[in-house]
């Protein structure tokens, strides 16, 4: 049985026939061509599938399709304000070295964002670290993944993102 699904994606309307047990993870894959956004585990352990829905971090392998209904959804592809500039939080973790094979960066990335919002632009390396306990990284050390979130905070609050 499939059920139609309408979300906004990327500040696209979208929609989509879908099976009721597709994953929104599926659904941004295999329907629309977002493959920025991973399948790391299909456990929800790894956070390499994270998408911003309705400016919350959510593990896109955990919430169906047809849950987000009507939602507001961001992932990685919607970050840049254009092809020329990149998202305060992408540059710095370009800047910081944060990143090695990629992986698990468009995870990282979209938690890290919902992190320094949550925590209004404050934070300090031990909320970091404890806040990136739902992300798994095989190739840095978190080292420089905390030192790109802790420089992209006041870039993101002085932009206004």
């Amino acid at each position: 049985m499939t059920i139609s699904v309408a979300m906004t994606v990327n500040g696209k309307s979208v929609s989509g026939k879908v099976e009721a047990r597709t994953l929104l993870v599926q659904f941004l894959r295999e329907n629309l061509g977002m493959t920025g956004t991973h399948v790391g585990c299909d456990t929800s352990q790894c956070g390499a599938c994270v998408v911003h829905v309705d400016g919350q971090s959510v593990k896109s392998c955990t919430m169906l399709a047809v849950q987000a209904e009507g939602a507001q959804v961001t992932t990685i592809e919607g970050l840049a304000p254009s092809a020329e500039k990149l998202h305060p939080m992408q540059e710095a973790f370009r800047d910081n070295h944060a990143l090695q094979c990629g992986f698990c960066t468009p995870g990282m990335v979209m938690s890290a964002i919902d992190m320094v919002k949550r925590h209004n632009y404050e934070l300090d390396e031990a909320t970091v670290r404890r806040e990136l306990e739902g992300n798994l990284c095989r190739c840095t050390g978190y080292h420089n993944i905390v030192k790109a979130i802790l420089a992209a905070a006041p870039a993101m609050k002085t932009a206004g993102v």
